[in-house]
């Protein structure tokens, strides 16, 4: 890769990184503009993918919301992204949890990590 580009990718990368894993219940906290008023909307839910790597790496979270499934993509190393607080660790064999679309209530869920 090029020197020059490299280095202009790594002043975007955030200092602090959490650390979450795909199955993994977590909370986002997105800066929402509205007109002029500026706010921090919270949206939680589980992990399905992470991809990428510098700062172009992003993560999908789906939640149920009136029982309709809700996906967001967020860049990682976004100013639009305020923190990530990982809510409970899950247990998972997959790298990316395609299959939780195609599921409802109880059959969506994903166990929980004991540590």
């Amino acid at each position: 890769m090029n020197e020059i580009i490299k280095k202009l990718e790594d002043e975007q990368l955030k200092a602090e990184v959490p650390q979450f894993h795909v199955g993994d219940t977590v909370r986002v906290h997105a800066r929402v503009k509205e007109g002029q008023r500026e706010r921090t909307q919270v949206f939680e839910g589980v992990v399905l993918k992470r991809q990428g790597s510098s700062n172009r790496e992003t993560f999908t979270v789906r939640k149920f919301s009136n029982g309709v499934g809700v996906e967001k993509t967020w860049p990682l190393h976004s100013p639009i992204v305020e923190k990530v607080e990982v809510v409970r660790l899950g247990k998972v064999r997959r790298a990316k949890l395609n299959y939780l679309r195609g599921r409802v209530g109880k059959a969506a869920k994903v166990k929980e990590l004991v540590k």
